[in-house]
This record gives C-alpha cells, sequence and structure tokens, in this order.
C-alpha cells in the first residue's frame, strides 16, 4: 500500500485498523499489516499519530525497517522521537543506519545532542562518523559513505564475484565494484554487467574501466550532482588527497543534495534565509530571523532611491508627468535585471560557463539587451507623448532603452561578482537586483530629463 493513496476508503480502514491495534497492543498483527508497506510510507503514517502511539508503533518495527524509517525523518520529528527511545534503543537505531544518513542525522541535530549519540555509538560506528563528520559543511566527505565492494586488479572474474557475493550485503551498492591496489588507491571501476558477461578466467585488470570518474572528499557536494549528471552515473567512488578511495556517493543521497539546494536557491532568490524546517514547524523567531535581514537591506537600498527622487523634486514640480512614468522606469530596468541574472545564475549552478566565458557574455547580453530596450522604448513612446507632449515621450523612450540595456547587462554581472566575493550567486537574483537597479533607473531617468528638457 502507498501512503499517497490514503485517500481512498480502504487505506483509510488499514490506518484505522494499525491504530486500534496499537491500542490493543497486538504487535503481530500490526506487523503483518505493514509487511507490505514502504519505509517512507511507514515514516508518513508515523507522523499522522499521537506522540505516545508514535511511539510504541516504532518501537515494533522490525530493526531494520525502523532505521529505514527513521532515516525519512526530518527536522523536529527526529529530535522528538530520539528523545522519546532509551539509550540502548538510540544505539541500537544508530548501528543500523547507513552511514551517509547518520552522518547528515548528527550533523543537523544541535552540538550536546550530536555528542551524546557519538557517545552512545559501538567504537568502529564512532570512529567511522568522527571521520565523514570531520570533512567540511556541504562536502562530498559528509556526503559519502564507506560501504563499496573493491577488488585487486590481479583477481580473476571468478574471484571478484565471489567477493562480491560475501561482501556485497554490507554495501550500499554492489553495481559497481572498485579496482584498488594494495595502498587502496582506486585503479579504476568494474560494473557487475563486466562480471557477469567476461570469462571467469578473465583478470579485473584485463576488463575493468580507466580512468575512473572520481570526486575529491572535499569538492563541493554539488560538484556530486554535475559529474553525476555529465557522465550519467549512478555511484561516483570519492578519494583523498593522495588518491587513496575512502568511500563512494549514491545517486539517491545526490538527488537530495539538489532538492535541497534547489530550496534553498529559490529562497535565497526572495531575499530569505533557508529554514532548517518546514514553515509550519518554524518557530516564529526562526521565521522573523530568516526574513528580516534581506528585508532591512533592501529597504535601506530603497531609502536611497527616496532620497534621489527628493533630489529632483525641482524638475518634477516643472514636469509633473515625469512622475507618472517612474515606476515604468524602475520596474522595466529591474525586470531586464532579474531575467538575465536569473539566466546566468542557472548556468552557473550547472557548471555551464565560469568567468572565462564574461567577456563573450557581456556582449552577447549588451546586444539583447539593447534590443528588448528599443522594442520596450517603442510601446511606451506613444503613451508617454499623450501624457506629457513629445519632451516627455522622448525622456522616457531614452530612458527606457537605457536602463533596460543597463539592467540586463548589471544582471548578467552581479552573480559574477557576488561568487568573486564569496557571496551565494542565487543572492543576486530578483529583489537585490530588483532594488539595485531601482536606484540606477531613478538617477539616470531624472538626468535625462534635466538635459532634456532643460530644467
Amino acid at each position: 500500500m502507498n501512503w499517497t493513496d490514503l485517500s481512498n476508503e480502504n487505506s483509510l480502514s488499514d490506518v484505522a485498523k494499525i491504530k486500534a491495534m496499537i491500542l490493543a497492543h497486538n504487535w503481530s498483527a500490526v506487523r503483518e499489516l505493514l509487511s507490505d508497506w514502504r519505509p517512507p510510507d511507514i515514516a508518513d503514517l508515523l507522523l499522522e499519530l499521537d506522540k505516545p502511539t508514535r511511539v510504541l508503533l516504532f518501537r515494533c518495527l522490525p530493526r531494520e525497517v525502523a532505521a529505514e524509517v527513521f532515516s525519512e525523518l526530518e527536522g523536529e520529528d527526529t529530535d522528538a522521537l530520539l528523545r522519546d527511545l532509551t539509550d540502548y534503543e538510540t544505539q541500537l537505531l544508530l548501528s543500523l543506519m547507513r552511514p551517509d544518513d547518520r552522518t547528515e542525522l548528527l550533523e543537523e541535530l544541535p552540538g550536546q545532542a550530536t555528542q551524546r549519540l557519538l557517545n552512545l555509538l559501538k567504537p568502529e560506528d564512532m570512529e567511522e562518523a568522527r571521520m565523514l563528520l570531520g570533512y567540511p559543511e556541504k562536502s562530498v566527505g559528509r556526503l559519502m559513505t564507506p560501504d563499496y565492494v573493491a577488488v585487486r586488479p590481479n583477481w580473476t572474474v571468478a574471484q571478484a564475484l565471489e567477493h562480491v557475493r560475501r561482501r556485497g550485503h554490507d554495501s550500499e551498492t554492489v553495481d559497481v565494484a572498485y579496482v584498488v591496489d594494495d595502498s587502496w588507491k582506486l585503479l579504476g571501476v568494474v560494473s557487475l554487467r563486466q562480471l557477469v558477461l567476461a570469462d571467469p578466467d578473465d583478470t579485473i585488470k584485463d576488463i575493468m574501466t580507466t580512468p575512473a570518474v572520481f570526486l575529491s572528499a572535499f569538492d563541493d557536494r554539488e560538484e556530486a550532482a554535475r559529474v553525476m549528471d555529465k557522465y550519467d552515473l549512478y555511484a561516483l567512488p570519492v578519494v583523498a588527497s593522495d588518491g587513496v578511495l575512502v568511500g563512494i556517493v549514491t545517486a539517491d543521497d545526490v538527488f537530495e543534495v539538489s532538492l535541497e539546494e534547489a530550496i534553498e536557491d529559490f529562497h535565497k532568490s526572495r531575499a530569505v534565509a533557508p529554514l532548517k524546517a518546514g514553515y509550519l514547524e518554524s518557530s516564529l523567531g526562526a521565521l522573523l530571523k530568516s526574513r528580516i535581514g534581506w528585508l532591512v537591506v533592501l529597504a535601506i537600498v530603497d531609502l536611497i532611491g527616496a532620497e534621489l527622487i527628493a533630489g529632483f523634486q525641482n524638475a518634477i514640480s516643472q514636469v509633473v508627468a515625469l512622475v507618472f512614468f517612474l515606476p515604468l522606469i524602475t520596474g522595466c530596468s529591474g525586470n531586464a535585471g532579474s531575467q538575465s541574472s536569473t539566466l546566468v545564475i542557472r548556468e552557473l549552478a550547472l557548471g555551464e560557463v565560469d568567468p572565462e566565458d564574461l567577456p563573450k557574455l557581456t556582449t552577447k547580453e549588451l546586444l539583447v539587451s539593447v534590443a528588448l530596450g528599443l522594442t520596450v522604448a517603442l510601446v511606451v513612446c506613444g503613451p508617454a507623448i499623450f501624457q506629457g507632449g513629445p519632451g516627455v515621450g522622448v525622456v522616457v523612450s531614452l530612458s527606457t532603452m537605457i536602463t533596460v540595456t543597463l539592467g540586463g547587462v548589471i544582471g548578467l554581472l552581479m552573480p559574477f561578482l557576488l561568487r568573486k566575493l564569496g557571496f551565494d550567486p542565487a543572492t543576486s537574483s530578483a529583489p537585490l537586483v530588483t532594488s539595485v537597479l531601482d536606484i540606477i533607473g531613478i538617477l539616470t531617468y531624472f538626468i535625462i530629463a534635466t538635459r532634456v528638457l532643460n530644467l
């Protein structure tokens, strides 16, 4: 049964049955009913139950299933469930979790809680967890798992397959085996398909693929998504600085990362700091903190625009019609800037462009922006002449063309500038670009007006 089917009557009756069975402590019936459920569906069910019932249901799950279900929980739900489990139950749960899932859990919890969980781990698990947590935040090292199958280049295919059978149960994936030398330096890869189809007496060095596509443990985790997409791979080996194989990163973890990064970039593009939990789960303080910083910055930028307008009040008093078209000027420049910045942010995120491409990109954007500016200027010329006369028509048309052109070019350059300064380019889209270009648009508009109309 899928949780997505809970809207139908039969699914709802199953959930009602489960609740009744839990209240009656009929654990064998609960296990039997849940035996066909997938871990994500059971995790969704847990969130529908009240706290005492949730703990009882979780405790009756088979150990391996409980570990998978726990990995599906996030944020406060994870923390709340951990508080209700005994130390022994927590220790057992952590030992059954995949290393990459365990690392994700430990890095998301408060420091005190993380230390408590580390102390509950077995010595070998603690060493593994500390090793993974020792890599920089958002690095591939934090994302990788040390559970993989490695083979030697001088082994026969028959030996390698036997090794896969013995070690594959504890591996994240057996689709690929990694060929290493005696020092565990990565030499190449061999797929399960190659092993199955090869002659049993062939040696691994004769059928392995070299050079292997790999990542450094210190690479940004977004690099894993880019490399996997480029080479169409499900798993990637991760090496230390000396080329020693230390783990692998798989597509399911990269997919989660890509989703998190997309959500984070969306928040930043709207001048909102990323939330660690959903809107409903976040506290009022967290919601306020995520929005107040950028809102204050943008307000200060807009105040500069207000001061600029006040500086041209003499011109405005002489030609009131200029005010009518001020929102048009600022809106067009801001929209053009947001468009170009959005396009270049996407290209930067996908690794399609880099700073060396800036001259070519700027030339292309300049030509496009000039064409856009001319088109919009022709559209607004008539209404401007109708409202304020030929002089205002010239001012509005000329200002529109210039501000749209400047908006497009500045919107293109700003993500590169922010990246150079160490900021996330995503922060340059929408509100920030619009506010900066508002100031430039106001200044350009009134300078042109004072010159053309002799104000």
